[in-house]
C-alpha cells in the first residue's frame, strides 16, 4: 500500500494540532515511500523523492557499491526530501537509503536493476501503423475481482469494470481488424476520484489503478502485444493531476502547483494566443497556468523539481513496460520549454520512441505550431507529431455537413505548415467527440466513406474502439458506451462473428478489408500523396513514390483513390497531364464500392463511381 493512509492521518493531526505537522524534538525520521520505486544505473542519474516524516533536519546516506549521494533538499515540514544520486558506475544492486537525526534513524531499500534486452521494445510508431484507441474502463471486463467501490455499470460516470486483462483477452480481434498499435486511456491510479473512470485525474503517478488490475497485468499485456509484433502507446498527462492527490494539500515544494484549491485560475482554450508572436503573456498565461477543471490541479513544470520528476516518471514507465510511444494529453497547456527538454532527455535514451500530442484545434496553423522539427519562440517542442484535428473536423464537415470535397483538398493543401505531414495521426472520432454515427446526417454509407479516407490518406490512421462496428454515442459521456460483448450485461457479443448484428458484421468486414489493403501496399504506409481532382462531391488522389513524374516503365506501383459522396452515381474525369497519372496505362480495380473500370481518353482518366461510393486502383 502506498503512502495515502499515513498522509491523511498527518493532515488530520495538523488541522487539530498544528504543531503535529512538523518534526518534534526527539522524533525519529520515517520513510514511507520513494519515487521512483526503482531505477537502472545505465540510465540518467536519478532524483529520488522520499515521502515520510521528520525529514527536514535529517542526514541521508546511501549504502551501496559505487553510488554517490550528490545532494539533498528537504521540504520545510519534513514530509519530503529530494535525493540526487550518481549511479552511472554502480551496476545492478539493492541499495539501502539511511536517514538519521537526533531522535533516531530509519532506512529503506532501493533497487538498481539491469535493463531488459532492447529487442522488440521502444519501437516507435509511424505511418506504417494503424492505431486503435481503447477507453480502458469501457472495453472488456476480464477480471471481475477488481470490480471495486465506484463500480456501477449503470452509471454514465461510474466504473464499468473494463480492465487490462479484458484488453489482453481480445488481441485476436484487434489483429484481425488490422491494428498494429494500441493506445489505452491512462492506467494510473485515480483513487478517491469517484468519477474518474477515464483515468485523466491521477492521484499516484507510479501505480496502476486497482480497477484496471496491477502492474503485472499491464506488463503482461505489453509482452503479449510485442509477441504478436504489435505496439503499445501510453497515455501520459504531465499537465495536471487529480485534486485528491496528496500533493494538492501537502506539496513537496511551495510552487509545485500553479495555484491552490482556493486560489487558482482556469485554463482558457484560446490556443491562438500561444501561436501569436505579438501576444502579451497576459493573453496566454491562463492556458499554461490555469487548472484544466477544478478537479484537475495544474502542475508547475517551470519548477525544475517538477520537470525532473515528470520526465523521470515517463522514463520509468517506458523502461518498466517497454513502451513504444506516448500519447500526450493536453499538449498546448504545458510550456514549450518543458516539452523541448522532455523530448531531448527521452530521445537520448530511446531514439526510436515516438510521441503524438493532443492539440484540439481545427486550424492547421495552430496545430502545426506545436509540431516538433521547427522552432517557434526559439524552441522546438520535439514532438514527433500532433493529432490531425484539422482533418478530423474537415472529414466530418464534408461527409456530414454538406461542405464540398474541395474543403478536404484545401485542408490537405496546407500540409506545408507541418515539418512532417506524413507523420500526422488522422482520425474521424475519439473518446472526446460524439460518435460519427450519432451526428446529424450520418449513415452507414457515410461511415464507410470515412473509413476509405482514413485508410488511404497520408499519415497514420487511428480508430476509436467501436467505430469499426458502427457504434453510436452522443456527447461525453454517451460516446463512451461499453463495447458489446465485453461485459456480463452486454446484449450481444460483437467480438465473435456469430454474436454480431448484420450491420456490425458488415461495417467490420468493410473496415478490416481496408486496413488489410492499406498494410499490404507501401504506397499507403510510406508513400507521398498527390491530389489530382476535387469538386463539390468527389475527390481523387494518388498515393505512392515519385509522384512528381508520370508512370515510368518498371516504375513502382501507385494507388489512385476516388471517393464520391453524392447520392447518385457520378462520372469522374481526371486530367492526367502533368500529374502522377501521366503515361499510366494500367488501372487495376482492387477495391470497389459501386465503381467501374478506368478508361483513358483524350488525356483523361474516366470512371464512374456509384452513389456514396469509392474505388481504389493500382496504377502502373
Amino acid at each position: 500500500m502506498r503512502r495515502k493512509g499515513w498522509l491523511l492521518l498527518v493532515i488530520a493531526l495538523f488541522l487539530f494540532f498544528p504543531a503535529a505537522g512538523f518534526a518534534q524534538p526527539g522524533s525519529a525520521p520515517v520513510i514511507n515511500e520513494i519515487d521512483p520505486p526503482n531505477w537502472w544505473p545505465s540510465l540518467p542519474d536519478p532524483m529520488l523523492l522520499v515521502y515520510g516524516r521528520n525529514l527536514s533536519d535529517a542526514k541521508f546516506a546511501i549504502q551501496g557499491r559505487r553510488v554517490h549521494l550528490e545532494r539533498s533538499q528537504a521540504s520545510a515540514n519534513g514530509h519530503y526530501v529530494f535525493l540526487w544520486l550518481k549511479t552511472k558506475e554502480a551496476g545492478s544492486q539493492r541499495l539501502q537509503i539511511r536517514v538519521s537525526n537526533a531522535g533516531g534513524e530509519a532506512s529503506a531499500d532501493f533497487e538498481l536493476k539491469a535493463r531488459a534486452p532492447e529487442v522488440g521494445r521502444h519501437q516507435g510508431f509511424s505511418g506504417a501503423d494503424m492505431m486503435y484507441l481503447i477507453m480502458t474502463d469501457r472495453f472488456a471486463d476480464g477480471d471481475s475481482s477488481n470490480d471495486q467501490p465506484g463500480y456501477d455499470p449503470g452509471a454514465a460516470h461510474g466504473w464499468h469494470g473494463g480492465d487490462l486483462r479484458g484488453v489482453d483477452q481480445h488481441l485476436d480481434y484487434l489483429q484481425q481488424l488490422g491494428v498494429t498499435t494500441l493506445w489505452l486511456t491512462p492506467i494510473l491510479s485515480n483513487a478517491r476520484m469517484t468519477d474518474s473512470y477515464h483515468g485523466y485525474a491521477a492521484t499516484d503517478l507510479y501505480a496502476v489503478d486497482s480497477h484496471f488490475g496491477s502492474l503485472d497485468d499491464y506488463e503482461h499485456l505489453v509482452d503479449d502485444l510485442h509477441a504478436r509484433g504489435m505496439k503499445i502507446v501510453y497515455d501520459i498527462v504531465p499537465n495536471h493531476i487529480g485534486v485528491e492527490h496528496e500533493w494538492v494539500h501537502d506539496p513537496p515544494a511551495p510552487d509545485w502547483l500553479h495555484g491552490t484549491v482556493d486560489r487558482h485560475t482556469h485554463a482558457k482554450y484560446n490556443m491562438e494566443a500561444l501561436a501569436d508572436p505579438h501576444a502579451a503573456p497576459a493573453n496566454w498565461w491562463d492556458i499554461t497556468h490555469g487548472w484544466f477543471v477544478d478537479s484537475m490541479p495544474d502542475l508547475n513544470q517551470e519548477n525544475p523539481l517538477v520537470a525532473t520528476y515528470l520526465i523521470q516518471n515517463a522514463i520509468w514507465w517506458i523502461e518498466t513496460a517497454g513502451l513504444d510511444g506516448l500519447r500526450i494529453d493536453t499538449f498546448p497547456y504545458v510550456g514549450r520549454a518543458f516539452w523541448s527538454e522532455f523530448h531531448r532527455e527521452l530521445h537520448e535514451v530511446y531514439p526510436k520512441l515516438t510521441t503524438v500530442g493532443e492539440v484540439f484545434n481545427g486550424d492547421p496553423a495552430i496545430t502545426s505550431f506545436f509540431a516538433g522539427g521547427v522552432v517557434h519562440d526559439g524552441i522546438d517542442t520535439g514532438l514527433y507529431t500532433p493529432f490531425d484535428f484539422p482533418t478530423y473536423f474537415t472529414l466530418r464537415d464534408v461527409l456530414l455537413h454538406d461542405k464540398p470535397m474541395t474543403a478536404l483538398s484545401a485542408t490537405l493543401g496546407v500540409d506545408h505548415l507541418y515539418p512532417h505531414p506524413e507523420r500526422l495521426v488522422t482520425f474521424f472520432g475519439n473518446h472526446d467527440t460524439k460518435r460519427l454515427m450519432s451526428e446529424p446526417g450520418a449513415s452507414p454509407e457515410r461511415l464507410k466513406l470515412a473509413f476509405v479516407l482514413l485508410a488511404t490518406l497520408r499519415g497514420m490512421p487511428e480508430v476509436y474502439s467501436g467505430d469499426e462496428i458502427g457504434m453510436e454515442g452522443g456527447d461525453d459521456p454517451d460516446n463512451r458506451r461499453d463495447f458489446p460483448g465485453g461485459f456480463k450485461n452486454s446484449s450481444h457479443d460483437a467480438f465473435a462473428p456469430a454474436g454480431r448484428t448484420a450491420a456490425e458484421q458488415d461495417m467490420l468486414a468493410w473496415s478490416s478489408t481496408l486496413f488489410r489493403l492499406r498494410r499490404a501496399h507501401d504506397a499507403f504506409t510510406s508513400g507521398d500523396e498527390q491530389d489530382v481532382a476535387a469538386d463539390a462531391t468527389s475527390i481523387a488522389y494518388l498515393r505512392g513514390s515519385d509522384l512528381a513524374a508520370g508512370c515510368r516503365r518498371n516504375g513502382t506501383e501507385r494507388m489512385l483513390v476516388v471517393v464520391n459522396k453524392a447520392s447518385e452515381p457520378r462520372s469522374i474525369d481526371i486530367d492526367t497531364a502533368n500529374t502522377g497519372l501521366a503515361n499510366c496505362t494500367v488501372f487495376n480495380l482492387i477495391f470497389s464500392a459501386g465503381a467501374h473500370d478506368v478508361k483513358l481518353e483524350g488525356g483523361k482518366a474516366l470512371t464512374t463511381i456509384g452513389a456514396n461510393g469509392a474505388a481504389i486502383y493500382a496504377v502502373q
